[in-house]
């Protein structure tokens, strides 16, 4: 086979799914390829991914989707970043900001990778990242991500948003633009002698025969794990956490909207709060290893308090890791099929897209040979690998020692190379940007992302020196600075009265 597929069929919908059949319409429609969905009346979506990184924007930017079109439907609000309180009782740093850096920042980045410089090298200087970020500067004011007058470039942002409601949009879209939409259970999968999947039987729909078939059947695995046996690799022995709680309260949507995610840590894990136009999305995921089902959901209520009284809670469990092999013979694995990271950074719509955009993109150079396999299995092995590191980096800079779950994510060895490496460089003063850089081809997270975690988990030594050069840049000023320019962003609530426009009705009106 060279080129496009002329026949795909997807395996279960979902975020994953639809995802997967809007990207592969877009791009290969032209080509004749025809996209079938099939999923299960009988097998639910877990629909609780609440939050996105920045890289959505270019999903619906390449379909060519407006905000004011889809944000309505989904219930979505703008995100301007993570805060984490709570992940160390370290003085001065029981809370901190995790921004989307943008070109507004390049000053005041810079005085604070001074500062950080500064600051692991013993030097008395002031080092929390929310001193220093426009972002930051936005959450705080509750207000949006896009200033009111133009700029010749967009500041980074993501969106919150209702997990089912975006794949049901995605659905409506994709069958009124062609992709042919199938009901079924999948009874059985027919191979030829090597090993390629040929049909699909099922009961409902007969035999569905395709040139290459999409995973996206969920933990289940239908196709690249049970048919293709490909092997999970378990990320169990660096992230503990294995199971979730989702619970939904009410939001005020007459006040101020929050305008990020907050991402608290409990005893044995951490909770989500996530504000939506509808509701509040909240989850705390944690480790059944440590914490019963039944205890962390009291955990979760008393968090909570009055607001979560009588709400049904939904329990979940979590495979966290990722299959060997995402490609294998004429299948892609994509979702969580494919594999999980703990949505700590949100990261799971952005494994989903860099998969299939991936694979468009070398189906296009290339052909269906071993060797375009083994290029995007190792890409995206890289991606999970990546951001894999950056989340057991949040275990492994905590001070908390209120529970075991917490003294052993800080204290367990298996850690990366990479994570190691970094950690290394930044504890002894070493050139942590030649190691960054060093490291870059295998990282997705970059420069500002690890100074800000380091940094706003206080990872310095408590002992300083004084000294008279170099000197120290000034947080007031940056922070004014920061605080100024966000003068010039509407209220996160303006800029949805803006987005949604008739849809919104009465409750995104301000006085």
């Amino acid at each position: 086979m060279k080129g496009p597929p002329k026949r795909i069929v997807i395996v279960g919908g979902g975020s994953a799914g639809w995802m997967a059949a809007s990207l592969l319409h877009h791009a290969w429609d032209r080509h004749g390829t025809k996209i079938t969905l099939l999923e299960s009346s009988d097998i639910g979506i877990i629909g609780v991914g609440e939050g996105s990184t920045p890289f959505l924007r270019q999903f619906f930017e390449q379909l060519e989707i407006p905000e004011s079109e889809w944000m309505p439907y989904c219930s979505a609000t703008y995100k301007c970043g993570i805060r984490f309180p709570e992940w160390t009782h370290e003085k001065g740093h029981r809370s901190y900001f995790h921004p989307f850096f943008s070109q507004l920042d390049l000053t005041t980045a810079g005085a604070f990778f001074h500062n950080c410089g500064l600051r692991r090298r013993r030097h008395s200087a002031v080092t929390h990242p929310d001193n220093f970020f426009v972002s930051a500067a936005l959450a705080r004011t509750h207000r949006g991500p896009k200033p009111a007058q133009a700029l010749p470039f967009v500041p980074d942002y993501a969106y919150h948003f209702d997990a089912g409601r975006l794949g049901e949009f995605l659905k409506n879209r994709a069958i009124a633009l062609g992709v042919e939409h199938l009901i079924g259970t999948v009874d059985g999968v027919s191979q030829n002698d090597q090993g390629d999947i040929v049909s699909l039987e099922t009961e409902q729909q007969g035999k569905i025969v395709a040139d290459f078939f999409l995973d996206c059947s969920g933990f289940a695995g239908l196709l690249i794990n049970k048919c293709l046996g490909e092997k999970f690799h378990s990320y169990r022995d660096n992230l503990f956490n294995d199971s979730a709680i989702a619970l939904a309260t009410p939001i005020d949507t007459r006040g101020p909207i929050p305008s990020q995610t907050v991402s608290t840590a409990l005893k044995f894990g951490w909770v989500w709060k996530i504000p939506l136009t509808s509701r509040y999305g909240n989850g705390y995921v944690y480790s059944s290893d440590f914490v019963s089902a039944e205890a962390a959901e009291r955990e979760l209520r008393e968090h909570l308090g009055g607001a979560a009284e009588g709400v049904e809670a939904r329990h979940l469990k979590m495979r966290v890791g990722r299959v060997d092999n995402h490609w294998s013979k004429n299948c892609l694995a994509v979702g969580l099929s494919q594999g999980f990271i703990e949505p700590l950074e949100a990261t799971a719509l952005m494994l989903i897209q860099f998969t299939v955009q991936y694979f468009i993109q070398l189906m296009e150079e290339g052909d269906f040979t071993d060797r375009y396999r083994t290029e995007c299995n190792h890409k995206i092995n890289v991606a999970f690998e990546g951001v894999r590191d950056y989340v057991v980096a949040h275990y492994q800079l905590s001070k908390r020692d209120d529970s075991d779950y917490w003294i052993e994510n800080r204290n367990h060895t298996h850690r990366s190379a990479n994570l190691s490496a970094i950690l290394d460089a930044w504890d002894h003063g070493e050139d942590f940007e030649a190691t960054l850089t060093r490291h870059a081809k295998t990282l997705v997270y970059l420069r500002p992302n690890w100074y800000c975690i380091l940094a706003g988990m206080g990872r310095f030594s408590r002992r300083t020196r004084k000294t008279t050069t170099p000197q120290a840049a000034s947080a007031d000023k940056t922070r004014a600075y920061c605080e100024e320019i966000a003068r010039g962003f509407p209220s996160h609530r303006r800029q949805l009265q803006q987005t949604y426009g008739e849809a919104g009705g009465d409750w995104c009106f301000e006085p």
